[in-house]
Order: C-alpha cells, then sequence, then structure tokens
C-alpha cells in the first residue's frame, strides 16, 4: 500500500513540475512578445520643420535622444541633460551599481564638436537626465545649472565648486547670447497611484558607481533657452503646475511624453494646455519617447505595454487641432542640427 501511495505522490510531483514548468515557458515567451512588441515613428506622418535658411549666428539644436538636446548659436554651445552612458535594463533590475561611460562621453563631445560647452542643464536629477553630468563638466570648462540634488551628483563626481550653479525658480542666466530661464514643474505623476518614482532628495555628494535607484528626484524644470533669434521651451517631463508658465513665451517647445499615454488623454490635453497653448508656441516636437535603455545612437520605441506612443501621438494631434490649430507637430531627428529660427536683423 506504501509503495503505490509512494508512487501517486511521485507522479502527483512530476505532473505538478511539468505543469510549473509550463506556465513559466508561457509566461517567458509572452514577456519577450511583450518586450518585442513595438511600434515604428514611420507610423506618425507629421512634417519636418520649416527649412530656415543658414547663417552664420543661426540657432541649432541638435537632439541626441530621450531628452538630450545640444543647442549651439555660433559662439556658444548649451547641453540639456547630456545622457550617453545608457544603464542597461539589467542593471536596473538588478540593482547594479553604475557610472559614466568614458568611452561613450568621449565620443560623443568629439564627434558632435561640444568645444564652446558654457552650460550643462539637467531638467531634473534622476539618471536618464543627470547621471553624466559630471563626467561631462570634468571634460570642458562648462557650469552645471541645476537643483541642489543635481549639484550634489556633479559634486559626487569631482566637478570644481566654481562650475556649479544651483538654480533659483524663475532665475535667469547668461551664458553668451543664450538667457536660460529656470521655471519650477513637477515631475510627470507616473508611479504607483500617481506619485512620482524614485522620489527624494541627494544630500550629500553622489559618488560613482551608483545604482539609478540612487539619483532620486525632488524638483524638475521647464527650461527655456532664450537668444535673441527666438526661444524654445524644454519641458523634459510630463508634469504640469497651473500658471506656472503664464507670461512664457516660446516659438517651439519639447513636450516630454513619457509615459503619457498611461495617464489618460484628459491630463494629456490638461498638459497641451498648460505648456503649449499658454506659451504660444506654433511649434512642437515630442520627445523622451525613446528606449533610455538602449545604447547610445540606437532610437527605438518603448513597448507597447509601457508607453503607446503612437496612441499619444494621436492625442496630440487631436488636442493640437482643437486649441491650437495653427501649431505644428514634429517629430525630432537623432543627430541632425535644426535652425530653428528665421535671422533676425537687430538693425531692421
Amino acid at each position: 500500500m506504501r509503495q503505490i501511495e509512494l508512487a501517486e505522490v511521485k507522479r502527483w510531483a512530476r505532473r505538478t513540475a511539468l505543469t510549473v514548468l509550463a506556465v513559466l515557458a508561457v509566461g517567458s515567451m509572452a514577456t519577450v512578445w511583450l518586450w518585442r512588441d513595438r511600434a515604428s515613428l514611420d507610423d506618425i506622418d507629421w512634417p519636418p520643420y520649416p527649412h530656415v535658411e543658414p547663417s552664420l549666428d543661426a540657432v541649432t539644436m541638435t537632439w541626441l535622444g530621450v531628452t538630450t538636446l545640444l543647442f549651439d548659436d555660433g559662439e556658444t554651445q548649451i547641453l540639456i541633460d547630456g545622457f550617453f552612458s545608457r544603464p542597461t535594463l539589467l542593471d536596473a533590475l538588478l540593482s547594479r551599481p553604475v557610472e559614466s561611460d568614458a568611452a561613450t562621453i568621449n565620443y560623443v563631445l568629439d564627434e558632435y564638436r561640444m568645444r564652446r560647452l558654457a552650460a550643462i542643464i539637467p531638467g531634473q536629477s534622476h539618471y536618464d537626465h543627470a547621471m553624466d553630468i559630471g563626467a561631462i563638466a570634468n571634460r570642458s570648462s562648462a557650469s552645471i545649472l541645476g537643483s541642489e540634488s543635481a549639484a550634489n551628483i556633479a559634486r559626487g563626481a569631482g566637478v570644481p565648486e566654481d562650475q556649479i550653479i544651483v538654480a533659483a525658480d524663475r532665475g535667469e542666466y547668461q551664458f553668451g547670447k543664450f538667457t536660460i530661464t529656470m521655471i519650477e514643474a513637477p515631475h510627470a505623476p507616473i508611479g504607483w497611484g500617481g506619485s512620482v518614482p524614485v522620489s527624494g532628495t541627494i544630500d550629500e555628494p553622489l559618488v560613482p558607481p551608483a545604482t539609478i535607484w540612487d539619483y532620486r528626484e525632488n524638483k524638475s524644470y521647464s527650461i527655456l533657452v532664450g537668444h535673441p533669434h527666438g526661444a524654445t521651451l524644454v519641458h523634459g517631463s510630463g508634469g504640469f503646475a497651473q500658471d506656472a508658465h503664464v507670461g512664457v513665451q516660446a516659438d517651439v517647445v519639447m513636450l516630454g511624453v513619457s509615459l503619457l499615454d498611461g495617464l489618460g488623454r484628459d491630463y494629456a490635453e490638461q498638459y497641451w494646455q498648460a505648456i503649449v497653448t499658454t506659451t504660444g508656441a506654433r511649434h512642437v516636437f515630442p520627445f523622451h519617447f525613446d528606449d533610455f535603455t538602449r545604447p547610445f545612437g540606437e532610437i527605438e520605441l518603448y513597448p507597447r505595454a509601457l508607453d503607446d506612443f503612437l496612441k499619444t501621438s494621436k492625442w496630440l494631434e487631436e488636442i493640437g487641432a482643437t486649441w491650437d490649430a495653427d501649431t505644428k507637430l514634429h517629430l525630432p531627428q537623432f543627430d541632425k542640427p535644426l535652425i530653428l529660427y528665421p535671422n533676425v536683423d537687430p538693425e531692421a
């Protein structure tokens, strides 16, 4: 009798093990499929930005993935964020300590001729905005302009104190002909229950290597990059505060849309009104839609299960047509310098 019972137990154990393995296999295949199911930017049919005739002091903007932008007027360069190192998905999941990729940063600074860099401006202190600011500053004489948390990221990398500027809300900072205005703005509420993920302050110098979870955020900025030729508002995170941009005028808006589809269309409409309608911008470039776990230079949308940018793009088309019919949507082109404004003759 015991032998029969033991045989039954063994058969039950084998069946259970096979069932568990089958479930794990199906789950793994489903996860892989969901991760690989990504839309293409080719499915978005927005017009190119209007051609502007080049001039010696033309202001160009180059998108280098995620929320990294290089502004250049031929004399002075301004770098927004400067995120090049790109820790992998496994680095994040396993909480592995990471540090700036020296080879990639050296390549980028040389390839894009960042030899007149006056300021590095992280829009916030999460790792996908700020982890490389110290390494870049140490390879240049550029100032770092950002929050106190961003300042501690810079200090942790050994950046001299005279290259660090802690921004004041609505503070204006002059770099060559560029006037930078730092407008405090909340981070997008994309965490659990409408919270901000990885929130908090960085109160001491953050010495790398550190995990991506050490790059906490407590203050984000909407950055107005002003110039005698025009103004571009760089709004990297999808948060907003009512009336924060009243009185702010911009020709172009760089509109952060990361995980915006999860916040819903009504939120997206309020967001557009607060950032685009209020500033009177006539050209809008959504950005922060690409998967920042991919290596620098690889532009790929997030998996649809995580963030459906095609759905977001349709919302933006509808919302723009309702509130700002004369405003055009454009896709940024990776590493292609774009002349932003028509030449302005100061004596005209």
